[in-house]
């Protein structure tokens, strides 16, 4: 039997309609507020004037359109130490910070990219030996915040100009395998005259190890055969910088 209620046949080949997507919810305006008044502070005192949770918040806005983005920021700095630490951190230990996910983790590490494509740009076309304060802001951002040792070249010409920056090898926490034939085999690839040896110390504090001197004199020496100059080993820390050349070690 059916009922009293008249119904409506659909015409044939056409779909029940789907149920429109309810409207897109704004942020609540204390959070709208927050985002403007944080901008304007920016605009008003620069950007130099933030901290670091600030800095990293407003980075943030442009990843997440809705929410508040300050506890991802605190979250990050909690867990990596530093801004500079934050950006340095790989894409999965990113994602590890609850509310960062793939996207964000992404963006995070662009900013880092061009901060070290920045700091290369302004040691490639001069020469690498009389740019000491930028070589010095260059290799801080690539490997200050590092959480392994790693260790990398750079490879110059015979007017000491930027050739390559290289990544030799990854390591653990407290060492990297250098193996000095292998870094005179990619000089000769790249007709590299003089190379400037890099590494990390994660544990913060620069000072050459006992292995690391080693390490160096092996190179050094390997070099005086096939006439490749060892210019420096600069050893990269959250502390700071310490070169062998400084330090009278070789």
């Amino acid at each position: 039997m059916v009922s009293g209620r008249s119904l409506k046949a659909t015409p044939p080949g056409v779909a029940d309609a789907a149920p429109a997507d309810p409207p897109a919810r704004s942020p609540p305006a204390h959070q709208l507020g927050h985002r403007e008044r944080l901008r304007e502070r920016a605009k008003a005192g620069g950007l130099a004037a933030l901290p670091d949770y600030e800095l990293l918040e407003l980075y943030l806005f442009r990843t997440f359109a809705r929410g508040d983005v300050k506890p991802k920021a605190k979250a990050l700095l909690a867990r990596f130490g530093s801004f500079g630490a934050t950006i340095s951190a790989s894409i999965e230990e990113l994602k590890t910070v609850p509310g960062v996910g793939e996207t964000a983790a992404i963006d995070l590490k662009l900013l880092h990219e061009a901060a070290l494509r920045a700091g290369r740009d302004k040691i490639a076309k001069r020469t690498v030996i009389s740019s000491w304060t930028a070589l010095l802001g260059y290799v801080r951002v690539a490997l200050a915040n590092e959480p392994r040792e790693q260790f990398r070249v750079l490879f110059l010409d015979n007017k000491n100009q930027l050739i390559a920056d290289e990544v030799m090898n990854h390591g653990t926490v407290d060492h990297a395998p250098v193996y000095p034939r292998e870094v005179m085999r990619r000089a000769l690839e790249l007709s590299s005259s003089n190379i400037i040896l890099l590494h990390n110390h994660p544990s913060g504090d620069p000072t050459p190890s006992r292995p690391d001197i080693e390490m160096t004199k092996q190179i050094v020496e390997a070099g005086k055969a096939l006439k490749i100059n060892v210019h420096d080993h600069l050893v990269v820390g959250r502390d700071g910088v310490a070169s062998f050349k400084a330090l009278g070690l070789f």
